[in-house]
């Protein structure tokens, strides 16, 4: 009965030490940002922003996305357990009036494994 027992015990942890040690199950969220190299001054943008996380579930998923230009935050969105991300890759789209040249920056980070880059596009104004 005691080898059993420990048998039993034995299999739960291999399972657990498996389930904790597999990197494919488990990533940070990875950025990227889409724009256009060059715009006139006065026109309006369009700022598309990817993130690939290769979870959305109950207890994994993207916590958080923000997009600055300039070093100003001009959109952030938050996520929680309850309000997951459309998918395990989704994007977002900003719309944006360029009065100089843009430096634009994107990041998002998993609730647990947190951010895998700091996304960065640039916009020459003409």
């Amino acid at each position: 009965m005691k080898a059993r027992r420990l048998i039993g015990i034995l299999a739960i942890a291999v399972g657990i030490a498996f389930f904790i040690s597999v990197p494919a199950w488990a990533n940070k969220a990875e950025t990227k940002i889409e724009a256009p190299e060059g715009a006139e001054k006065g026109s309006e943008i369009t700022i598309k922003v990817t993130v690939i996380h290769s979870a959305n579930n109950y207890f994994h998923y993207t916590e958080w996305l923000w997009v600055q230009v300039n070093g100003k935050e001009i959109a952030k969105w938050e996520y929680s357990s309850g309000n997951r991300p459309e998918g395990a890759t989704f994007t977002k789209e900003i719309k944006f009036k360029v009065d100089g040249d843009l430096d634009i920056k994107g990041k998002a980070s998993c609730n647990i494994h947190g951010s895998a880059n700091d996304a960065e596009a640039k916009v020459t104004a003409k």
